[in-house]
């Protein structure tokens, strides 16, 4: 990656510097390595270790969290954006997987953004929930949303490191930026989750990633916490299609697209499934699915349940299909299907779609499957955990 100058020549220079010691805080990133960090929906190369610090690409949007939860704490860290317009972000309280038909986790939000200013966001320090996270501002947002405005723009330009320091107790939050406060929110929730590192698309550089636990508040309510990871993985990167067989018939109609898989096709009828190079035993698969075209004709069209014999080899299969609880399209959907033996039980938007019921001819072992059905649908946030 080529380096704009700015950066080559302000920041770069002083990569290495040591954060102030303080017994007090434990340090987050270790400057070698991503240890203590997991990668939930990335590439490989999204996040890596270069110089000391954590370079991002930005490419695909996604996150990385630490391995276990934080309620009370402060968290300090640096941030620089190696170009104008840079876009990033640090969520907190967050959940270990992403919302439904979403790249981003259900979480509050701490901005990472550069160049862009209004009288509704800015690039510094914006704090605000996101996908299901509650949160009322320090002070009212302008539009009414559940964001805080930055009292002061003390926020530093591309190729110039800018200091956070985050303080989430007891439900509120504090953000100060280069050494003041300026924007925070209460009465959150969640008020208990991972810490996560963002890439939206455009290059970051994060360090001196520390942090100081507080006392934990006492008892909190199940929606004060959030989610806790079970054990999914992502089978799609958002850039390629490793670990996936594309059908040689209709390579051209498949398409990696950012965090989304996309199926384009002229005809509404199902086409040729998309596959995993594994195959699974007993195992739960997360999917994420939507009509693109809001008058897709296959929306309106019965598909006929995807038997075993007309997927030979297929474990489990996400099938696009307007039933039950499904949302009109141009929205997304959420399908988990947990399959056991012979035996198949699937939620569609949280509701229960199938109860334990019978697979005729299901392969103990096989592959997972997209069958793509309509003319343009979109597949993202492919999970699986394979089960005891």
């Amino acid at each position: 990656m080529r380096i704009p100058v700015a950066v080559t020549v302000a920041a770069l220079l002083s990569i290495g510097a040591a954060a102030p010691q303080d017994e007090s805080f434990t340090s987050l990133f270790d400057g070698k390595s991503l240890a203590g960090w997991v990668n939930i929906n990335c590439a490989p190369d999204t996040f890596a270790v270069r110089d000391g610090v954590i370079a991002v690409t930005g490419v695909p949007i996604c996150e990385i969290r630490t391995e276990r939860m934080y309620e009370n704490f402060v968290l300090e860290l640096e941030y620089l954006h190696e170009a104008p317009m840079g876009n990033a972000g640090v969520f907190v309280w967050a959940d270990p997987l992403p919302a439904r038909g979403q790249p981003f986790l259900r979480a509050i939000e701490v901005q990472v953004l550069d160049g862009r200013n209004s009288d509704t966001y800015t690039s510094h320090g914006d704090v605000f929930a996101i996908h299901g996270a509650v949160l009322t501002p320090d002070r009212p947002h302008p539009k009414g949303a559940m964001r805080s405005l930055p009292s002061e723009r003390r926020a530093k330009g591309p190729g110039e490191w800018n200091h956070y320091r985050i303080t989430a107790r007891n439900g509120t939050l504090k953000l100060a930026v280069n050494g003041k406060e300026v924007s925070g929110g209460y009465d959150i929730s969640p008020r208990k989750g991972y810490i996560a590192l963002e890439s939206e698309g455009a290059p970051v550089r994060f360090r001196n990633i520390r942090i100081r636990e507080l006392p934990p508040s006492g008892t909190l309510t199940a929606t004060q916490v959030a989610a806790e990871y079970q054990g999914h993985r992502a089978l799609y990167d958002g850039k390629t299609f490793g670990g996936w067989r594309v059908p040689a018939a209709e390579a051209d109609r498949w398409h990696t697209k950012d965090w989304t898989i996309a199926y384009e096709s002229s005809m509404a009828a199902p086409g040729a499934p998309l596959l995993t190079q594994d195959t699974y035993g007993d195992v739960e698969v997360i999917a994420d699915w939507r009509f693109v075209d809001e008058a897709e004709p296959a929306a309106t069209q019965a598909v006929p349940t995807p038997t075993a014999r007309m997927l030979p080899g297929v474990r489990a299969v996400i099938v696009p299909r307007q039933e039950g609880a499904a949302q009109k399209p141009g929205q997304w959907n959420r399908l988990v299907q947990r399959v056991q033996g012979t035996r198949l039980t699937a939620h569609l938007n949280g509701q229960l779609l199938v109860d334990d019921v019978a697979q005729a001819s299901l392969p103990a072992q096989g592959r997972i499957a997209l069958l793509p059905v309509g003319r343009k649908v979109e597949f993202a946030n492919v999970l699986v955990k394979r089960l005891p």
